[in-house]
């Protein structure tokens, strides 16, 4: 029996478009090194280089001769991989300082709302590519770094709710009944502040998507023989393959653009069912 929110959420059509992308795509990622196991050094074919789509190759070759499904197959994974993790450490980290914040006010909510200032204060991306800089070209500093850029947007929409929160008549009768602030945060505001963060984490997906292919691109992502979606476009750009040989930059290029899509039509389709007005 589904409840009120599930059967809002199945009435979206953005809802219903997006679950099946997402779920598509995440399976996909998971049952990469199951179904066909990947090396980049010797799943390559020099004599195969730059070969157009065919039943052999569906989305054709690369420059070193590597079919572009496969390399695609596992850029999902990789890119999938740095969006949920980063999100994840974003999340953690940025609403417990806006739990913070919110609740205990004055110089705790001075000190995090003016570091959350100056972070907002940067481009999101430059941010990221400042800290990848810094911190060396990796795998795991484009998740620390993504991580970092989510940071202030949930430590702001935490805080906000909580000051929305904290004076209603159940946290009143809590703090009543001898409820140390903890209990109060964890066990009555926390829950009650989940609806727009989980809209707010699905959608962030989509945008450190975007950001992790933009670092890749850059070269300051996931570094070869990784497969990553904005690496692969980087290799087809420098290498000038992109107008004489098309498929190198539409087909990542594409798989990127529906994992973005994918996560921000979920995030829609989970507004409209955890709307409590809806």
């Amino acid at each position: 029996m589904l409840t009120r929110a599930q059967q809002r959420f199945w009435q979206s059509t953005s809802g219903r478009i997006g679950a099946v992308l997402a779920i598509s795509l995440v399976t996909l990622a998971l049952l990469a090194p199951i179904l066909h196991p990947y090396d980049p050094t010797t799943d390559r074919d020099y004599l195969a280089r730059l070969v157009p789509p065919s039943s052999q190759h569906w989305f054709g070759t690369d420059a070193l001769g590597r079919d572009l499904l496969t390399l695609i197959w596992y850029g999902i994974r990789t890119s999938l991989l740095i969006s949920v993790v980063s999100v994840s450490l974003g999340f953690l980290i940025g609403v417990t300082l806006g739990l913070l914040a919110g609740y205990l006010g004055g110089r705790v909510d001075g000190v995090i709302s003016w570091l959350t200032d100056i972070l907002l204060a940067f481009p999101s991306i430059l941010l990221a590519i400042a800290i990848v800089t810094v911190t060396g070209p990796s795998l795991q500093s484009a998740m620390i770094a993504i991580a970092i850029v989510q940071i202030p947007i949930y430590i702001r929409l935490t805080r906000s709710m909580v000051l929305s929160l904290r004076e209603q008549e159940f946290v009143q009768a809590a703090r009543a009944i001898g409820a140390t602030p903890f209990q109060i945060v964890v066990q009555h505001i926390l829950p009650a502040s989940l609806a727009p963060l989980i809209v707010q984490a699905s959608l962030s997906i989509g945008t450190a998507t975007l950001e992790a292919a933009g670092l890749g691109f850059l070269g300051l992502g996931a570094q070869p023989p990784t497969p990553e979606l904005g690496g692969m476009l980087a290799d087809a750009f420098k290498g000038g393959y992109s107008l004489t040989s098309p498929w190198t930059t539409l087909f990542p290029g594409l798989f990127i653009t529906l994992m973005v899509l994918a996560f921000n039509l979920l995030g829609d389709g989970l507004r409209d069912g955890l709307d409590p007005k809806g």
